[in-house]
């Protein structure tokens, strides 16, 4: 697996699932590990095996943001193990309040 990308066809299908059922975590992803607390929707537009791009709306319009991983993905499976536990972490942080700048988009 020395590619950086997934097939295609499996990559569009991991992006169309987290946009059509996990949008929250979408929005998550941007105001934790893109640290946009202003975030007020998040879609991911690609996934490869270092990361993963979103197209952001914040309070003055939007931007492009990319979140690298904390590792390499292996497959797809590595994937939704990663999503789902940058999700929660995320969640964690979100739970536990906003940082004092949260106003700053």
């Amino acid at each position: 697996m020395d590619s950086r990308f997934f097939a295609p066809q499996s990559a569009q299908y991991m992006i169309d699932h987290m946009n059509a059922d996990h949008a929250d975590a979408n929005r998550m992803y941007a105001k934790v590990y893109g640290q946009l607390w202003g975030v007020t929707a998040a879609r991911m537009l690609a996934l490869d095996r270092e990361g993963m791009e979103l197209e952001v709306t914040v309070p003055d319009g939007s931007t492009r943001l990319r979140i690298p991983f904390d590792h390499r993905l292996q497959d797809e499976a590595d994937a939704q193990r990663t999503l789902v536990a940058m999700a929660r972490q995320a969640h964690e942080v979100m739970t536990q309040g906003a940082p004092p700048d949260a106003s700053t988009p």
